[in-house]
């Protein structure tokens, strides 16, 4: 742990930031979040994010005390220009050059960039996300390079030592499942799975193994197959 820094995690409310919540309540002496209104179609996972706060707080003693405030951005002006199936009243499609109407162009740029500055008035130096490149659906904002660039942009221009951190960045569902288990056993999976929420419609009415969701997404897909792959220890501690 590094026990003199602070870091703030991107918490959207769904599997990989919870995950990456419990990343770096396991390493920072303090740790606080930040949450996004950027007019999203369903506001079901922002409203999960209280839910996993809490529970994560309630679950280790040391992470309750290195857990800080919560804060909320609104970027609606993103919602209004982005025609996509997150944004918009829109079935979910495959575009013209191969990526899902789901993406949401410049959302990662834009959320680093003001977590970033939020950061720098709250003196936490390290950024945590959840932007992978192993399970995604070919998002060019969640790759590595723009990572590594935005940090360099970031530093730049805030004449400032930011560090951005991507745990799950070569992890696909299933290690990210084993990440959860290894950081916080399997009270920490059963909090990520029955409290986050990755579902692109926004169903909260359908259980799953796997926790909520439509089920057919390519969200829930992405949940369910690496649920399946991780396969949970029961009780006993045997896998299920």
């Amino acid at each position: 742990m590094q026990a003199t820094e602070g870091a703030l995690v991107l918490l959207s409310g769904g599997q990989d930031s919870a995950t990456c919540l419990a990343w770096a309540l396991d390493r920072f002496a303090r740790v606080e979040t930040l949450g996004f209104a950027y007019g999203q179609r369903h506001l079901v996972e922002l409203s999960c994010r209280a839910a996993l706060r809490d529970g994560m707080a309630a679950l280790d003693a040391g992470w309750s005390a290195r857990l800080g405030p919560d804060h909320t951005l609104a970027l609606d002006a993103l919602g209004q220009i982005s025609d996509t199936a997150l944004t918009r009243e829109a079935e979910i499609t495959l575009g013209a050059g191969g990526l899902p109407n789901t993406f949401v162009p410049g959302r990662n740029l834009l959320f680093l960039t003001f977590a970033a500055a939020l950061s720098t008035r709250r003196t936490l130096r390290h950024l945590v996300g959840g932007m992978c490149e192993t399970d995604y659906s070919g998002y060019p904002d969640c790759r590595d390079d723009t990572i590594k660039a935005l940090q360099v942009a970031i530093n730049l221009g805030l004449d400032a030592r930011h560090v951005l951190h991507t745990p799950l960045m070569w992890l696909d569902k299933a290690d990210t499942w084993r990440l959860a288990e290894r950081l916080g056993g399997p009270a920490l999976v059963g909090l990520i799975r029955d409290e986050s929420h990755s579902c692109y419609l926004g169903d909260r009415t359908h259980r799953h193994d796997w926790g909520y969701g439509c089920g057919t997404c390519p969200a829930c897909a992405l949940r369910r197959d690496g649920w399946a792959r991780y396969r949970p220890r029961d009780q006993d501690g045997a896998h299920a």
